[in-house]
């Protein structure tokens, strides 16, 4: 029993190095840095709030779907927003940034569980990831081709 717990705050003290290097990682200092401009930047804090408060309007719509009297303008000026909060420079940077960031704990949580076993089926939502894995761990039962 005490080989278990040992082994298991071995595993817990090596995941705590993981994180240590993930955070002294230049992808995350990147993310880090996107984030902070993001949130300095007071036309990126209007957009997002702009586009939370349209969100709310628009989830209303939906219910009603394109009966309701302010579908198409309520829709419309949703997409225009959004349009407008990728298209600025420090809101595109930081989805950028946490797009590497995910892709990075992606990776990770890949090789660990491949360390495991091939046959672990990992939860990326990448297909890139969900097809390379191809030991199993696509999650599709074999309709890929895998084995």
């Amino acid at each position: 029993m005490t080989a278990v717990l040992s082994t298991a705050v071995d595993l817990l003290d090596e995941s705590a190095l993981v994180g240590q290097i993930v955070l002294q990682s230049e992808v995350f200092i990147h993310y880090k840095e996107a984030r902070q401009r993001m949130a300095s930047d007071k036309k990126a804090q209007h957009l997002i709030a702009e586009f939370a408060d349209c969100k709310d309007k628009y989830d209303e719509v939906q219910r009603f779907g394109k009966y309701h009297p302010d579908y198409k303008t309520i829709s419309k000026q949703v997409r225009q927003i959004k349009r407008e909060l990728d298209l600025h420079e420090p809101i595109a940077d930081f989805k950028k940034a946490e797009k590497e960031l995910e892709k990075l704990l992606n990776e990770i949580c890949a090789e660990i569980a491949g360390a495991v076993s091939p046959s672990i089926k990992v939860p990326t939502g990448n297909p890139y990831f969900d097809n390379a894995s191809c030991g199993g761990g696509c999650g599709s039962g074999g309709s890929c081709g895998c084995s």
